[in-house]
C-alpha cells in the first residue's frame, strides 16, 4: 500500500500545493483508490509516477468544491484515453446528481461504466482483501472519513522447506497455508503453522478533512498505521477552525494520540502558511508533534509506503 498526495492546500491551490487530493495505491492487484478530487487533480496523477488506467475507485468526503472540481475533468480524460473499465464512487448526497448536470451540460458521453454509490455511516466497501467504512465528520456541510482496512494474512508459505519434507506440491500446499493439519499416505502428520511465517496484520489507514476536532474522527483512526488528518489552521488560531469547523494542527494530533495511531500526516494548509508567512509550516509541525510525535507535515507528490506488521512485531 502506497500513499501519494496530489494536492495538500485548503480552499485554493498555491504555487507548490494543488488542492485536495490523496491516492492509495494497491500493486499486488495493479489498482489505484483516490480520496477526493479537487481541481487539477488529473494534472497531478500526470505529474505522478501513478497510472490513471489503474483508476478503480474513488471516495469523495464532501461536496465543497476544492474536494470535486477536478472529478468531472479526470472522468473525461479517463474516458477518451480508452483504457479505463469501470470506476466507482463513492460520496455524500448530492454527488451522483452533480455528476448527472456536469455529463449534461457539458454533453460528455463516457466509455467506460461508472457506479455512484451514495454512503452512509457504515462499511461502503469491501471484498476479501479490503474493506472500507466511513463515519461522518463535522463540518460546515455533510462529510465523511473514510477508514481503509486490509484483511489480516497468512505468513508466507515455505515451500522449500515442504519439498525438503517430502511433501508433493499440489493441494497440499494449499491446506498447510491455511494452517491445516495434514496426514500422508506412509502416515506422517504435518501442521500448517510448522511451514507458515508470522501472521501478517492487516494495515489500516483513516483519511479525515473537511473537520473539527471530533469522536468520529478517533474511532476511524483507531489503532491506524496512517492517519491523514486535515491541519487548516494553526493552534493560534483555534477560535477561526471553530468558525470555521476545520482542525488545528493540535486537534490531528490529539485525534492520533488518542486513536493509538502509529502515524500522523498533517494536510489541507491554509495558504496563510506560505513560506513568507507571519506562521510557517514548521510551527504547524512543532505544536502537533509536541502532543504525537510521529507526526509529519503532508506534500504534493509525498509517496509513502505503509510498512507491514506481523504478529511477533505488534
Amino acid at each position: 500500500m502506497q500513499i501519494t498526495f496530489l494536492g495538500t492546500s485548503s480552499g485554493v491551490p498555491t504555487r507548490s500545493r494543488n488542492v485536495s487530493s490523496v491516492a492509495l495505491r494497491l500493486p499486488q492487484r495493479a489498482e489505484i483508490w483516490l480520496f477526493d478530487c479537487g481541481e487539477g487533480t488529473q494534472h497531478q496523477l500526470l505529474r505522478s509516477e501513478l497510472k490513471s488506467s489503474q483508476l478503480r475507485r474513488i471516495f469523495i468526503t464532501h461536496m465543497h468544491g476544492d474536494h470535486i472540481f477536478g472529478l468531472m475533468g479526470l472522468l473525461a480524460s479517463c474516458g477518451l484515453a480508452g483504457n479505463t473499465e469501470r470506476i466507482d464512487i463513492y460520496g455524500p448526497a448530492g454527488l451522483e446528481e452533480y455528476l448527472q448536470a456536469c455529463r449534461r451540460y457539458s454533453q460528455t458521453h463516457f466509455s467506460y461504466p461508472i457506479q455512484v454509490h451514495t454512503v452512509q455511516p457504515g462499511e461502503v466497501f469491501s471484498d476479501q482483501d479490503y474493506s472500507v467504512v466511513c463515519a461522518p465528520l463535522k463540518h460546515r456541510v455533510p462529510a465523511f472519513g473514510y477508514r481503509i482496512q486490509e484483511c489480516d494474512r497468512s505468513g508466507r508459505f515455505d515451500t522449500t522447506k515442504a519439498i525438503s519434507m517430502g511433501i508433493p506440491a499440489g493441494p497440499l500446499y494449499g491446506r498447510l497455508k491455511r494452517g491445516e493439519r495434514i496426514t500422508l499416505p506412509d502416515g506422517r502428520t504435518f501442521l500448517g503453522q510448522d511451514f507458515c511465517g508470522p501472521q501478517e496484520i492487516g494495515r489500516k489507514i483513516s483519511y479525515c478533512t473537511d473537520t473539527i476536532y471530533c469522536p468520529e474522527a478517533v474511532e476511524l483512526s483507531r489503532d491506524a498505521d496512517v492517519v491523514i488528518h486535515e491541519s487548516t489552521f494553526s493552534h493560534q488560531e483555534a477560535e477561526l477552525a471553530y468558525q470555521r469547523l476545520h482542525s488545528t494542527s493540535t486537534m490531528a494530533a490529539q485525534v492520533a494520540h488518542t486513536a493509538g495511531a502509529k502515524k500522523l500526516f498533517l494536510t489541507h494548509f491554509s495558504p496563510r502558511y506560505a513560506p513568507n508567512g507571519a506562521t510557517g509550516l514548521q510551527e504547524l509541525l512543532a505544536e502537533a508533534s509536541a502532543i504525537f510525535p510521529h507526526t509529519e507535515l503532508a506534500y504534493d507528490f509525498l509517496n509513502y509506503q505503509v510498512p507491514r506488521r506481523t504478529l511477533a512485531t505488534v
